[in-house]
């Protein structure tokens, strides 16, 4: 099973970018999915999680109002489109997938992909 996560790359304040992170090896039709992003010297924070209808999202308060998460069940994909990005949105995005409420843990991640918003 991978999660991988694209679409990152350098910007500039107020720009947008949209990321994507494709599953293989296991639909997630059935699962939560979600962006995390960890800056440097700080740790990974959520950025948006999403229903497995996809009707029910979550945002974090430094996203919400300027990025939305979405997903294409048939693509087995995730996406997160940023507008209004500010330099603070600079960390590497990291996707996960199958959200577990009894562990309260992730079962599944992506190995992450670089945003820089330059001032």
């Amino acid at each position: 099973v991978q999660l991988q996560a694209f679409g990152g790359g350098l910007v500039q304040a107020g720009g947008s970018l949209r990321l994507s992170c494709a599953a293989t090896g296991r639909a997630f039709s059935s699962d939560i999915m979600g962006w995390f992003r960890q800056a440097p010297g700080k740790e990974r924070d959520v950025v948006a999680t999403i229903s497995s209808s996809g009707t029910i999202t979550f945002y974090a308060d430094s996203a919400k109002g300027r990025f939305t998460i979405s997903r294409d069940k048939a693509k087995n994909t995730v996406y997160l489109q940023m507008n209004s990005l500010k330099p603070e949105d600079t960390a590497i995005y990291y996707c996960a997938a199958a959200y577990s409420p009894r562990s309260g843990t992730w079962n599944y991640w992506g190995q992450g992909t670089l945003v820089t918003v330059s001032s």
